[in-house]
């Protein structure tokens, strides 16, 4: 079985993950469990973070990693919190504190559409001159208020207009169908698959 180190701490993101990847012979192993430190995120680009933090975690542990770099962009914010997103609202990282900033910046906002954006990155090894790259979206609106218990992040303000509910609303099988991560794992996939990797 082909162990994989996750490049993230996200406990939400693990979660995800382990459940996308499950039908696969891999071991994903969280970067926190091989002492892997958080590597800095100091890029204005999903790809080029994701990038930095699969080589950061594939160097400290000389397995192959994999990381993610995503956020949620908001039309009439100009994309913003884009690369931001888990610190929108500053240190510490705060899921109720940043759902908080973006309501209070979208107040008397007619306009909410959004979407869910994702990079991932696979590396082989810490120089692996080609990585392989995938991306996902997942298209929104963001809701008035928050709604739902599941999920993590903005989800519970992420309406999808077609299910009439919010992310944190909707089943993992759900999510797993729709989600801007999902979409980039199994992009992500294809590529492997062919490649021959």
């Amino acid at each position: 079985m082909q162990k994989i180190v996750l490049a993230s701490n996200n406990a939400g993101k693990l979660k995800e993950f382990a459940h996308l990847l499950s039908p696969f012979e891999l071991q994903i192993i969280a970067q926190g469990e091989l002492n892997v430190p958080e590597c800095p995120e100091p890029y204005g680009t999903f790809v080029e973070n994701a990038l930095a933090k699969a080589r950061h975690a594939a160097k400290i542990t000389g397995l192959p990693a994999l990381a993610d770099d995503s956020g949620l962009c908001v039309h009439a914010l100009g994309g913003a919190p884009g690369v931001y997103s888990a610190r929108y609202a500053g240190e510490p990282k705060s899921d109720e504190r940043n759902n908080a900033k973006l309501l209070t910046e979208l107040a008397g906002q007619s306009d909410r559409r959004a979407w869910y954006y994702a990079s991932l990155v696979l590396v082989r090894s810490e120089h692996d001159p080609q990585p392989l790259i995938a991306d996902g979206v997942c298209v929104g609106e963001i809701a008035q208020v928050a709604q739902g218990a599941g999920g993590f992040g903005y989800d519970p303000l992420f309406w999808l207009p077609q299910l009439n509910k919010t992310v944190a609303q909707i089943t993992h099988e759900e999510k797993s169908q729709i989600s801007h991560r999902a979409k980039a794992l199994k992009s992500l996939i294809a590529k492997l698959q062919e490649t021959g990797l």
